[in-house]
């Protein structure tokens, strides 16, 4: 893969779908991620670095630990990692993934497809496990992606890639209803209190840190809201606010040379030296040393 970074040289890598690599030069890749194939080409697997495509990871074997955007994920064998564009990421011990990875380039498929399949819900959990069905149909959907992928006789380039489209759309399709029960079956498990408080520090956590603010805006007393958060996440209120608030600072030191005062800014914190003594007590580090680390 050809490095496209264009800011400074600090700035994480991005790196582009690697046309070069496909099939025929269509949109998209199945390949096995077994030693010895070139099915991450030049990407620095064990450095934190981003891709500007989708990458569907189906293991047959494992655990193996991967990092996306600053959580920790741990798949097995029957498991599936959807990494979306732009999402920060990293491998550990590439060697020991094994499986099929699906890797598509944005724009291969139709607006119609795309909506369908929630190609960019970046609130949808990339970790994903299939029970017994759901695996083997999704195998299924894939291998005949596969065959379709690497049969580049029988059909001219306009045909190949028009089927293409729709095994691939079949796959995803699989795969979003897999995604949409997996989020169903977290919010059926998830108290509507804490629902409610969780869509406003999403919405407002860049502007408001205050759990009063945020109990009076939904209309609860601070214990509910204490019981809520502490029955679904273990947290409390104040934790899970500021939880959401690292997240965010850690992703634009990552993803973008912005001064830290112009970070500290985005998440709530106009003082710079208070959003350095905020991210310091949260991460142990300061925001300087956690972008260094990445570079």
């Amino acid at each position: 893969m050809t490095d496209r970074t264009t800011q400074g040289s600090g700035e994480i890598k991005t790196f582009p779908f690697p046309t070069n690599l496909s099939v025929c030069g269509v949109g998209m890749q199945v390949e096995s991620m077994e030693p010895g194939r070139p099915w991450h080409a030049d990407a620095p697997l064990e450095r934190v670095h981003r891709v500007d495509f989708h990458v569907v990871m189906l293991f047959r074997g494992g655990p193996v630990r991967h990092m996306i955007d600053f959580a920790e994920y741990e798949a097995s064998a029957g498991d599936l990692l959807w990494i979306r564009p732009g999402q920060v990421h990293r491998f550990s011990r590439p060697a020991g993934y094994r499986g099929t990875v699906l890797t598509m380039q944005p724009g291969f498929l139709p607006r119609a497809t795309v909506e369908a399949t929630g190609l960019y819900r970046y609130d949808q959990p990339p970790l994903l496990r299939p029970d017994a069905n759901q695996l083997a149909a999704l195998e299924h959907s894939l291998a005949q992606l596969e065959r379709e992928y690497v049969d580049t006789t029988t059909l001219p380039l306009s045909l190949h890639t028009a089927v293409l489209r729709h095994s691939l759309t079949a796959f995803l399709l699989r795969l979003a209803h897999l995604t949409a029960i997996s989020a169903k079956t977290a919010l059926e498990q998830t108290d509507t209190t804490f629902s409610r408080f969780r869509d406003a520090v999403e919405e407002g956590f860049a502007t408001n840190h205050s759990v009063s603010a945020y109990a009076d805006a939904l209309g609860y007393s601070r214990r509910t809201l204490v019981r809520a958060v502490g029955a679904a996440t273990g947290n409390t209120p104040k934790g899970f606010i500021d939880k959401r608030v690292v997240l965010e600072a850690k992703r634009l030191l990552a993803h973008t040379d912005m001064p830290i005062g112009r970070i500290g800014a985005s998440v709530g914190f106009p003082d710079a030296a208070n959003f350095s003594k905020f991210f310091h007590q949260h991460t142990g580090t300061t925001p300087l040393a956690f972008r260094g680390e990445l570079r």
